[in-house]
């Protein structure tokens, strides 16, 4: 099969073209830049210069990389502007039209499978339940980034498809040996600003980046039409216990951070959340609603779909994964 992958460069994305290339998948990735095709042909793959953001501009032509849509046999959408601050208008100008205007793409160049790379944290906001599948509704979520990949979600879902399949994958947080958001939390946890809420005590749930590839290939072949399915490492815990090895591969230790209880976190983070977006402040402040749903709330997701119609085996452990990131 030969598969055109968006964002083949970065972290999660140059792990599914390696796997790709490892299974004798043909691969064409898009790169933005001259350092992203040196990623992209160091990996095996063919780079296709170009920038995803080119697609959906008004009264612009489409780029002329849109041409190699036609050579593929599925497209794997993993590229997506991501943090977890900022208004809506960003994340529906970086991640939303470029998604609606490359699937339409896709379409168009008779393209047999489309596989977009979500996010489970298009159900955390008003969804409070502490096990959610794919029939739980999502309600609204609370950060820009997760309620623009939901508005994705739909509208890819209620486009016109053609003779292209669309499959939807939902992963929550993204580990593993060269995840970045690493090290952001260590830097956090230097300065002495980490604390738990309830001490940890709340689960989450996670999905290393080698499990997620697995799943990816897996959907290029397995999978219903308009299919939409969780995908994670099967074994949600409480965050303590994934974060605090997690970032001792780091060299940091957060066993004995302070704890704020939920009571006093929740008020304390509407206030700072709401007023640091009044003040319009390019950065996230240290406390926000999203942080409290993530680490003071249960959530795990039920896999029971993706293990179902995929075939999904999350086989990728805990312990192999933080040996390999250096935990001993």
């Amino acid at each position: 099969m030969k598969v055109f992958v968006t964002g083949g460069s970065g972290f999660a994305g140059g792990v599914v073209v390696r796997r790709l290339i490892a299974e004798g998948h043909e691969v064409m990735a898009l790169a933005r830049s001259e350092s992203s095709v040196q990623r992209v042909r160091a990996a095996g793959a063919e780079p296709v210069p170009g920038d995803l953001t080119d697609l959906g501009q008004d009264g612009s032509p489409a780029p002329s990389w849109v041409v190699k849509l036609r050579e593929g046999d599925a497209v794997v959408h993993v590229a997506a502007h991501m943090e977890f601050w900022g208004p809506d208008s960003l994340f529906e100008r970086a991640n939303h039209v470029p998604t609606v205007a490359l699937h339409a793409a896709s379409v168009a160049a008779g393209v047999r499978r489309f596989v977009l790379i979500s996010a489970a944290s298009v159900s955390t906001g008003s969804q409070r339940r502490p096990v959610v599948d794919e029939s739980t509704p999502e309600g609204r979520p609370n950060v820009a980034y997760s309620r623009v990949k939901l508005a994705t979600e739909r509208a890819l879902l209620q486009a016109s498809g053609g003779n292209t399949e669309l499959v939807v994958l939902r992963p929550p947080f993204i580990w593993g040996r060269g995840m970045a958001a690493i090290n952001d939390m260590a830097e956090v946890a230097e300065a002495g600003r980490f604390a738990w809420i309830d001490h940890g005590r709340h689960i989450a749930d996670f999905v290393h980046v080698e499990n997620l590839a697995a799943a990816t290939l897996l959907a290029l072949t397995r999978g219903r039409h308009g299919g939409v399915y969780y995908v994670t490492d099967g074994t949600p815990m409480p965050i303590r216990d994934f974060l605090t090895p997690l970032l001792a591969t780091r060299g940091v230790d957060v066993s004995k951070s302070r704890s704020v209880p939920l009571a006093m976190a929740v008020p304390l983070a509407a206030l700072v959340d709401r007023t640091a977006r009044l003040l319009r402040r390019k950065s996230a402040p240290r406390l926000t609603n999203w942080l409290v749903s993530f680490t003071g709330r249960d959530r795990s997701y039920d896999i029971t779909a993706a293990r179902r119609e995929l075939g999904y085996s999350p086989d990728l452990t805990l312990e192999r994964g933080l040996v390999e990131m250096g935990f001993s």
